[in-house]
């Protein structure tokens, strides 16, 4: 059965997942609201409501996807940032970023440069295996600004773009 859908397919189908659900939920809930009345109608409305934010945030999930296949594997583990490449890796904590950068490449993938303050920069390409897992690293960062990053990633720059980087307190 694995073989009655083209690997090309199934990549596509993977990637907007999360999309193709929640508009499944907002349909079915939508569906509801208008057929039914009182309490159904109102739990038909509250569904599709859930539904459309479940399309808000897959949409955003899959234009971060690339892809899988590239060099090395990223894992996410108690706000750690690991990176286990082919050749280097390494790891970076969450709480101490202070600078997210996404490094165009002429040929491939792209890196995402995260920078750790007295730390050596790690590089991770954007087409990691479990590279998706940075998408909710990146969240919890203070100001971080999602569709900046999405942009970026989509516009493919030409030069190093910062996407986030942590406010320094001054003392005067």
């Amino acid at each position: 059965m694995t073989g009655f859908i083209r690997p090309e397919s199934r990549a596509v189908f993977w990637r907007w997942r999360e999309v193709l659900v929640a508009l499944v939920v907002f349909l079915w809930g939508l569906w509801l609201g208008l057929t039914s009345f009182g309490l159904i109608a109102g739990f038909g409305w509250f569904v599709a409501a859930l539904g459309a934010l479940g399309l808000y945030a897959g949409w955003q999930r899959a234009r971060f996807r690339i892809g899988d296949g590239g060099a090395g594997v990223v894992q996410v583990d108690e706000r750690q940032i690991i990176y286990f490449g082919p050749h280097d890796g390494g790891a970076v904590s969450i709480e101490g970023l202070i600078r997210v950068e996404l490094i165009p490449a002429e040929t491939g993938g792209h890196h995402w440069l995260l920078v750790e303050l007295g730390q050596t920069p790690l590089s991770i390409p954007t087409d990691a295996e479990h590279s998706e897992d940075l998408f909710d690293a990146f969240s919890v960062l203070n100001g971080f600004a999602t569709q900046k990053m999405l942009n970026a990633l989509n516009a493919r720059p030409a030069q190093p773009v910062v996407i986030w980087q942590k406010r320094t307190a001054y003392l005067h």
